[in-house]
């Protein structure tokens, strides 16, 4: 029985939200997928800042997260949690600094109970998610299927990217094929 190769993984790819996502929680949403498999996914969205200073709850890491230095929301889930998601260039899988833990290419986890000095020399870039976005087995591939997001490949400047309200366009922009022209969409389509 092959149901385990059922599920291609889609972690360290993007999920960005199609026009047609009704849920108000991921309205043009980019959502990195740090765990896909058959039990599920879990993601967080990179382009919704809060008005929360990273210093204000993670004071010894808000030297180190990129502008904005604001703690993201990652999703609907445990919005009391923190996750952190840092960009390690170049870092082969066995130079892997303690307290990251790799995700997808340069992309990994930081744990945010580990002492910040340990990964500061090999940081490319650090964001704090508040929450994260989840999927119960095959819920995100039933989406798919409906048509409520497009899978694209992330970069690892998506994660740090310093005008977030921007990123839903930009990375529909930068797709070789039609995905590149539903970056024009009009905020509101009823104004056309």
């Amino acid at each position: 029985m092959s149901g385990m190769t059922e599920v291609s993984s889609l972690t360290g790819r993007l999920l960005v939200a199609t026009p047609a996502l009704a849920d108000p929680n991921f309205d043009r949403a980019v959502v990195l997928l740090l765990d896909h498999d058959e039990e599920g996914s879990l993601g967080v969205v990179l382009n919704r800042p809060t008005p929360v200073d990273v210093g204000d709850i993670l004071e010894g890491w808000a030297d180190y997260a990129g502008e904005p230095g604001v703690v993201f929301q990652g999703g609907p889930v445990s919005l009391d949690s923190a996750l952190g998601v840092a960009v390690i260039p170049g870092g082969s899988a066995e130079r892997a600094p303690l307290g990251w833990r790799r995700v997808h290419g340069a992309i990994g986890l930081v744990d945010l109970e580990a002492p910040p000095e340990l990964l500061a020399a090999a940081l490319g870039s650090l964001r704090i998610f508040a929450g994260y976005a989840g999927w119960g087995p095959g819920q995100l591939e039933d989406e798919l299927t409906e048509g409520a997001w497009y899978v694209v490949e992330s970069e690892p400047g998506d994660v740090s990217s310093p005008a977030p309200e921007r990123l839903w366009r930009e990375v529909l922009r930068r797709q070789r094929n039609e995905l590149a022209m539903v970056a024009t969409y009009p905020d509101d389509p009823s104004l056309n």
